[in-house]
């Protein structure tokens, strides 16, 4: 994994879009450091969006309809709790300094939330950037089970009807591959990258 730099609250907004556009993202050692490095992994993860995969077993799931699945309502909300430490999860990447920008993002436009909730409690969601065609995913959380797969779904549902291009995952997991993630190279993901923001911005 490349790792470049580390940054203070001097990062804005329109410098955290520029990074994506070249393939690079930020995070940070632990949730109570202010400051942030830059990634650029030798091997990217990515979604194809004609190779995405639904197990049966939650495509019935859905079929019942067990979480009202919304976007955009409550996308600091969604951020907060990708970032709470959990059993499965103790420490977070997600500090005050990217909680500040990506909220400031999605004011811009730029950065989305899809939610599940269950009556009136937010029980799942994800976030990410959006820019050109490509969606770049960076953090979910669950607290009902499949709720997080069922917004990954609805996400790319509607990617497909909107027009999108590339879905980053920026790295793969067990969790992600039972969907059809998979792994490029650097130049690989640049070129689609590329591709993708020839296109005008899209409205998510």
């Amino acid at each position: 994994m490349g790792r470049k730099g580390r940054h203070n609250n001097s990062i804005t907004p329109h410098m955290l879009l520029r990074a994506y556009s070249i393939g690079m993202f930020p995070m940070a050692d632990s949730a109570d450091d202010p400051e942030i490095f830059w990634v650029e992994p030798e091997i990217r993860g990515i979604i194809p969006l004609d190779g995405f995969y639904v197990p049966k077993s939650l495509a019935k799931r859905i079929k019942q309809k067990p979480f009202d699945i919304r976007r955009d309502t409550c996308f600091d909300l969604v951020m907060r709790k990708c970032a709470e430490a959990t059993p499965e999860r103790p420490s977070t990447w997600i500090n005050e300094t990217i909680f500040s920008l990506y909220c400031a993002l999605h004011r811009m436009g730029n950065a989305h939330s899809v939610e599940a909730f269950e009556g009136d409690e937010l029980v799942g969601g994800l976030y990410g950037v959006s820019l050109g065609t490509a969606f770049f995913g960076e953090s979910m959380f669950s607290r009902r089970s499949d709720a997080s797969k069922i917004c990954l779904v609805y996400l790319v549902e509607h990617m497909r009807a909107q027009g999108f291009t590339l879905l980053d995952t920026q790295f793969t997991t067990d969790h992600l591959k039972q969907f059809g993630a998979i792994d490029i190279r650097r130049e690989d993901y640049l070129h689609l990258l590329a591709q993708a923001l020839q296109q005008d911005t899209l409205t998510f």
